[in-house]
């Protein structure tokens, strides 16, 4: 098993190392999805059906979509 690691940055983003994306054929501007099982989480590229879903219920997500909201969530 080949084991590799990124940093955070302080707005909690991090470089999938390169044999990740190289593994799962990642380019830029691809789209990945975050598949969580208790502890587990496991990262794939986003599938057609994953980014179908997620515009599916965009419109029904907006108890959190205020100006203060964006304000207070911005840098994360």
């Amino acid at each position: 098993m080949q084991t590799a690691t990124s940093k955070l940055t302080r707005k909690y983003q991090a470089t999938i190392p390169e044999p990740v994306r190289e593994l799962l054929h990642l380019r830029s501007g691809d789209e990945i999805a975050f598949d969580i099982d208790g502890d587990d989480v496991h990262l794939r590229k986003a599938r057609p059906v994953d980014l179908a879903f997620a515009q599916s219920i965009e419109g029904t997500l907006t108890e959190w979509a205020t100006a203060a909201d964006e304000e207070a969530y911005r840098d994360l």
